[in-house]
């Protein structure tokens, strides 16, 4: 991503995940563009449903209105990705890269002569957080035992009260 704004291109990340979760990852990668699914929203409130679902070709569809938009050409550009879902986006720009692409990506992308870059020791999201223990036997006991006494003084509380109404 560096490169590419050092070179005074506009970055994004285009993916099929909710807005709501892909904003706030672009917000740690610096100056970064997001193209992703966006949820219906009416009068301030979430209905349930997709206003739109950027996966397959809607990726596609909505980069070549982004870039009609912005003047931005699209054979110039590149995209990234590791998946068969995201054919139609990589076809959309003038320098696809398939990165630790699945089987089907990887066949496509060799038959097309495109680029295939490897990561040996991808870095997997999980890890990037830190790991939290599970309580030890002691602790969940002792908050085990601390509800059913907190649930028990509720019952004679209740039992005492119902007692003095009678």
């Amino acid at each position: 991503m560096e490169l590419h704004r050092a070179l005074g291109r506009t970055v994004f990340i285009v993916s099929s995940s909710p807005e709501e979760v892909v904003k706030p990852l672009a917000e740690h990668l610096g100056p970064v563009e997001v193209i992703a699914t966006m949820a219906e929203v009416d009068g301030g409130k979430y209905t349930g449903g997709i206003a739109f679902y950027c996966y397959g070709e809607g990726k596609a569809t909505r980069i070549k209105e982004v870039a009609l938009g912005r003047g931005i050409d699209l054979a110039a550009s590149y995209a990234y990705s590791d998946s068969i879902t995201d054919l139609p986006m990589l076809e959309a720009v003038g320098h696809p890269v398939a990165v630790n692409p699945d089987r089907e990506l990887r066949r496509e992308a060799e038959r097309r002569g495109w680029q295939v870059r490897f990561f040996r020791r991808p870095v997997r999201l999980r890890e990037r957080f830190p790991k939290v223990r599970p309580p030890s036997r002691n602790a969940a006991a002792a908050a085990a035992g601390a509800i059913v006494a907190f649930l028990g003084w509720m019952y004679l509380r209740r039992v005492t009260a119902m007692r003095r109404e009678s």
